[in-house]
């Protein structure tokens, strides 16, 4: 038995169109299978819980194949579902704008394929996932004053606070984006909005632990990238060497650099020739707590939710176990 969860408005409809021509392969193959369709944000998030909560409430071993539909942004909320990764099994179709996932897994283009892959997999691929602890304060008061409480989210690809956060936030409401979209140059829209958010980016200090080391301090940043795997925004290699099941974090961290050097900098991270700016750096660690002089958009896999100036991010390595 299969779950398939579809986000029939992934990539402006692009969604429910390869659900119709999947459909039809998985009769043929009698394959057994129960579909749900997502009707808003958030609803993918309901469902992966609807289907992995009974997991949590038998003695059994049994395991979960869930198939999922959409984009990056989709595959983020089925995380946030899922009760018991140990006993959840997911195959990826990608139907989203930026596939960045799909991207550095050089999963086939043809949905056919990869649903083939899917269904014939018999040993899934351990990857890891990543964690962000959000630090919130309640009130309109000073930190000493406010009540403080955190939150916890899920990442599969990536997960940045800043610039490209910010850019993903646009994005997610840009109609720009779902005209590009339709005309296939969905890639385009983040380069755009990039462009235009790197103008009006002002200046902020940022403080970087890596496992408990000595902190690094950053007088001026324009965002930390934390990656599991190497791309993000649409095929920007920002962490080249990043691997997903080495149980760390990679970091691209752009701080030091003036903002017409960024410009000249952004466009070569498509390749991932960008570390050889100066201002531009790399890390790596399975722990990493980031502290911020203002509050900045927070994103996770393209997911943008709140601003935060204090997150910590871990990585829970082989956590996910995937179809491939």
């Amino acid at each position: 038995m299969y779950y398939i969860i579809v986000n029939p408005a992934s990539k402006s409809g692009l969604g429910a169109r390869i659900w119709s021509q999947i459909q039809p392969i998985l009769d043929k193959k009698e394959i057994t299978y129960k579909v749900f369709f997502s009707k808003k944000a958030g609803h993918v998030i309901r469902l992966a819980h609807a289907l992995t909560v009974p997991l949590l409430q038998d003695n059994s071993e049994s395991v979960i194949k869930l198939i999922v539909l959409g984009g990056d942004g989709t595959l983020n909320e089925t995380l946030q579902g899922i009760s018991d990764f140990n006993r959840v099994q997911i195959g990826y179709l990608p139907t989203g704008s930026s596939n960045d996932m799909a991207r550095d897994l050089k999963l086939p283009k043809n949905p056919a394929q990869i649903l083939e892959r899917i269904l014939s997999c018999q040993e899934p691929v351990l990857m890891d996932l990543g964690c962000l602890t959000y630090e919130q304060y309640s009130g309109n008061f000073s930190r000493q004053h406010s009540r403080r409480f955190h939150s916890k989210r899920y990442f599969a690809v990536s997960c940045g606070i800043g610039f490209d956060a910010a850019v993903c936030e646009e994005a997610l409401a840009s109609s720009f984006k779902n005209f590009l979209n339709k005309m296939g140059l969905g890639k385009l829209t983040y380069l755009t909005i990039a462009l235009k958010q790197l103008i009006k980016a002002r200046k902020v200090t940022c403080t970087i632990t890596l496992d408990g080391g000595k902190p690094v301090y950053l007088p001026k940043f324009l965002f930390v990238a934390n990656m599991i795997h190497q791309y993000e925004g649409g095929g920007f290699k920002f962490c080249p060497g990043a691997d997903y099941h080495d149980g760390l974090i990679d970091i691209c961290c752009i701080g030091n650099i003036p903002k017409w050097l960024a410009f000249l900098a952004l466009p070569t991270a498509f390749t991932g020739n960008h570390y050889r700016f100066n201002g531009i750096d790399h890390y790596a660690a399975s722990r990493i707590h980031l502290e911020t002089s203002t509050p900045l958009w927070v994103h996770t896999d393209g997911e943008v939710t709140m601003k935060s100036s204090s997150i910590t991010l871990t990585c829970e390595q082989n956590k996910l176990q995937f179809l491939l």
